[in-house]
């Protein structure tokens, strides 16, 4: 039954989210109602109301005041505050959210970032760079300053078009271990908790099997984004990750 309702909510519509646009329309016609009438008093013609301009949006008023997704929330702030405290200057990124993190950095520091898919945005502080991250275009141990956010768990599902490949992760985190230059750091973002695969969407992993995967790098922190959207600062036991439904592991690995 989980199955069959994680299938319908990926390929129907989701009916909380009809019937909260068809609520919303006795307030629109009201507030309509008022806008027009005060508009008429002041005679402000400069923004009249008409109907081939409607943008129906007020059922906005249902939702919570800045609703975020929690994971992308959390882990890109937590993961932008790690290179401003280090006062990074260059750093290189693999796949993470543009419109989150790396909207967060390129303030402060340049941003080589490297995706699978194709990017148009022009950004100052900025260079994209298509790749795949089982493939990334540097030499062994030349990055210094690495992130890959919330990425590893799609590597090998097929999801974005890449290769099918039950290994992917694994090569993927052989990649970014290859890269890191030497006394390097890696920011990693990925699903912990029950360890499991959710079919072609993500893994989850325990995250002693992250540690596993990069074997050749020291875990030199660990946080933990738990089922309440809480984040868990610096917690290097990882029972309340394993704990969790569906968490957010935040590793920072160093090259030693």
């Amino acid at each position: 039954m989980r199955t069959i309702f994680l299938l319908c909510k990926s390929l129907l519509p989701n009916p909380f989210q009809i019937a909260r646009r068809w609520l919303g329309l006795p307030y629109f016609f009201y507030n309509l109602a008022q806008y027009i009438k005060k508009n008429h008093t002041y005679r402000d013609y400069k923004f009249k109301f008409r109907w081939r301009n409607v943008y129906y949006s007020t059922f906005d008023r249902f939702l919570k005041a800045g609703a975020v997704d929690i994971h992308y929330f959390h882990q890109d702030i937590w993961a932008a505050s790690q290179l401003y405290q280090k006062q990074v200057r260059e750093h290189v990124d693999v796949g993470s959210r543009i419109d989150g993190f790396i909207g967060h950095i390129v303030p402060f520091t340049k941003v080589i970032y490297i995706d699978y898919r194709p990017l148009s945005i022009i950004l100052d502080n900025f260079e994209f760079r298509q790749g795949s991250i089982t493939e990334l275009p540097f030499k062994d141990g030349t990055v210094l300053s690495l992130s890959c956010l919330h990425v590893l768990e799609h590597i090998g599902l097929g999801r974005y078009g890449d290769e099918v490949d039950p290994e992917g992760y694994l090569k993927a985190a052989n990649e970014l271990s290859r890269v890191l230059a030497c006394d390097g750091y890696l920011l990693l973002g990925v699903p912990v908790g029950q360890e499991r695969l959710m079919f072609d969407g993500h893994r989850i992993f325990d995250p002693g099997t992250i540690v596993d995967a990069f074997a050749g790098l020291t875990l030199h922190e660990f946080s933990l984004i738990d089922d309440l959207g809480a984040l868990i600062p610096f917690d290097m036991n990882f029972d309340k990750a394993r704990q969790c439904t569906y968490g957010c592991g935040l590793f920072v690995f160093k090259k030693v």
